[in-house]
This record gives structure tokens, C-alpha cells and sequence, in this order.
């Protein structure tokens, strides 16, 4: 009895093809729990798609996915002074963000990311003059621009990227890659077309891992179901049934990520609303679990176990039986499933 991630690898494989073909040059990102699917599964997909480079989140990452993939290894994570230091091979290319990350890295192969609208990290137009003789002593492999999701003052991503363009042309800097992050295909091909001479490479994770909701499915194995009445007493904190009903116990607790979520950016009258009456009832205990039954998303009874959540399901559905699965609505990102099955 377990926690499952069901893949319809046809159907996954399908859509990676038709993403790397969208985007030429691509460079699949494979970081923190590999989308779901671990870093040996993706590496072996990436190989799959004939990727020459494989874009990791950190240089841990780097260490342990080096035995899996046998092409270049990026580094996302910009390298700072007094890091702890890493074995890796010569294949790892290293992302920079600041003029002395540059002088940092001698001898090394380096990306440099430079600041986009995100404001999270990047070289400013005013580093570009320094760069000339900080990039004499590494071997520059191109310039990155991390570009946001959203755009609500209505810019444009292209413009963006050109701007950045035209500044490192300005300053004379070699622009014969240069990597991009949150373009649409068609805004790719449109740079690419502007700039002939430079390869853009669209760094991508969750659009190609994760863009096809109907390849994976999660499910939750029931495991027990015990019938309750109004009032009966139950679980760890002794709480009241509020009505008859069963209680569930399915697979799927708080170490496979059950419970946990990232927070999320709520757009809209409606999904605020919703947002808020969720935290209300949260204040009394009541919360929506991620497990669905019957067409019905149901409440956990009890916050979840560390390898198991208890539900609520009332007398009105139909009763689950031991060996049933609920589909479960989890984020790859966050799950750690107990298995996968190819289907």
C-alpha cells in the first residue's frame, strides 16, 4: 500500500519531444527533488532527448547527477567567495553574478547572469566595463538572463532581452551564447531572429518535466476505514466526529509532502476570496486535504501523519474499501512518492 506517482510515459515522453522541438538549443533543468522524479530519472530522459547540457540548481546537485549524465553540467546557483568547496569536473559550468565572482573562478568555464527585472541576482549595466578584464581568465561559455513569470506593468519579454542585448554589444562583450529563462517559443524564435550571430538556449524545467498535467497522476492507496458516528472521539487529539461518517486512513503522509505547500500568488476577487475562507476554517481545524474522493476533494479529519493523513468522508459518499486509491492533487516539487508505475 502505497503512495504512487502513475506515469504515462508515451504521453510524457511525447510531450518532451515536442518542447525541445518548440525550443532549439534546449537546456533541461534539473534541480531540488527533480520535479518529482529524481535527478537519475531526469538525467536519463535529458539523455533521451540527445541534450548536450543539463542545468542543475546547485553544486551538490552537480556531485551526485554527474554519474547519471554524460554531457556539460550548469551550475544555477551563482558562485560566491568562501563557499564550500566541491569536487567536479571539468564539464561543470558555473553560473556568476558579480564582477567578483568572475575573478573568483580562474581557469573555470562560466555563465554570467546579468540582472534582469527579477532583481534577484545578476551583473548590473554598470559592472559591463569591468568585465573585460575579469572574463581574460575564464572561459566564457555565454551571458544568462532570468526573466519573471508575470508581467502585470505589461512589458515585454523580448524588449527585455534586447535591451540587455544591445548593452553587452555596447560593450563589446562576446555574445555568442546566451542563455534564457520564461521566453515563449515564439518570443525565442523572434530574438533569434534579430540576433543571428548569438545562440539562445531556453533554460527549461517545469514547462518540459511538468507541462502535460494528464501524463502523471498521483494516488493514495486506502489502507484502512473505520465507520464513526456524530460525536464519537477519534485520533491523536481526541477530536468529535461532526457527523456520521468514515474515517479514511490512506497513504501518504507529511514525509511524502502531504500537507506541505508552497505558498502561491493569488490573482483575482475569487481566488482571494477563496484564500481567505480557507484560513478561516483552517483557524477551526478544518482543512481541505489533497486526496479526492467520490468527485470530491476531502478534509483531512486530523492534520496529516508522517506517512499516512486520516480523512473525513461523510455518510452521504459512498464507503471506500481497503485497496482503493484516491487520486491525489500534490506538486511534484514538493512530493516524495513511495513509487512509480509506467503505464
Amino acid at each position: 500500500m502505497a503512495l504512487t506517482l502513475y506515469v504515462d510515459t508515451a504521453r510524457w515522453r511525447a510531450h518532451h519531444k515536442q518542447v525541445s522541438e518548440q525550443f532549439p538549443g534546449l537546456v533541461p533543468v534539473c534541480k531540488g527533488n527533480g520535479y518529482g522524479f529524481g535527478h537519475e530519472r531526469l538525467a536519463d530522459e535529458a539523455t533521451r532527448l540527445g541534450s548536450d547540457i543539463l542545468a542543475v540548481g546547485t553544486t551538490y546537485e552537480a556531485a551526485r547527477i554527474k554519474d547519471w549524465f554524460g554531457g556539460d553540467l550548469l551550475v544555477l546557483t551563482p558562485f560566491r567567495r568562501g563557499e564550500e568547496p566541491v569536487p567536479l569536473p571539468d564539464r561543470v559550468i558555473r553560473s556568476v553574478s558579480s564582477i567578483d565572482g568572475v575573478y573568483g573562478l580562474v581557469g573555470a568555464r562560466v555563465v554570467i547572469e546579468v540582472m534582469s527585472s527579477m532583481k534577484r541576482h545578476g551583473v548590473s549595466e554598470q559592472d559591463l566595463p569591468h568585465l573585460h578584464s575579469a572574463i581574460e581568465n575564464v572561459r566564457l561559455e555565454g551571458f544568462a538572463i532570468h526573466l519573471p513569470l508575470d508581467r502585470t506593468d505589461g512589458s515585454d519579454a523580448v524588449e527585455e532581452v534586447i535591451g540587455w542585448m544591445d548593452r553587452l554589444r555596447a560593450a563589446r562583450l562576446p555574445l555568442h551564447t546566451m542563455f534564457v529563462s520564461h521566453l515563449k517559443a515564439q518570443e525565442l524564435a523572434r530574438l533569434q531572429q534579430q540576433f543571428p550571430q548569438t545562440r539562445f538556449r531556453a533554460r527549461i524545467g517545469t514547462r518540459l518535466w511538468l507541462g502535460d498535467h494528464d501524463a502523471t497522476e498521483y494516488r493514495g492507496a486506502v489502507l484502512d476505514v473505520t465507520a464513526v458516528a456524530k460525536g464519537d472521539r477519534f485520533g491523536y487529539r481526541q477530536q468529535k466526529a461532526a457527523s456520521d461518517g468514515w474515517l479514511v486512513v490512506v497513504a501518504g503522509g507529511t514525509s511524502h509532502g502531504v500537507g506541505l505547500e508552497a505558498p502561491k500568488a493569488l490573482h483575482g476577487v475569487m481566488p482571494r476570496a477563496k484564500g481567505v475562507a480557507r484560513a478561516g476554517l483552517a483557524t477551526v481545524n478544518r482543512n481541505l486535504s489533497p486526496f479526492v474522493w467520490a468527485g470530491k476533494q476531502r478534509w483531512f479529519a486530523e492534520p496529516p501523519h508522517m506517512q499516512v493523513s486520516i480523512l473525513f468522508v461523510p455518510s452521504d459518499a459512498t464507503e471506500p474499501r481497503v485497496g482503493d486509491e484516491l487520486v491525489a492533487h500534490l506538486r511534484h516539487t514538493t512530493t516524495q512518492f513511495d513509487r512509480v508505475v509506467e503505464r
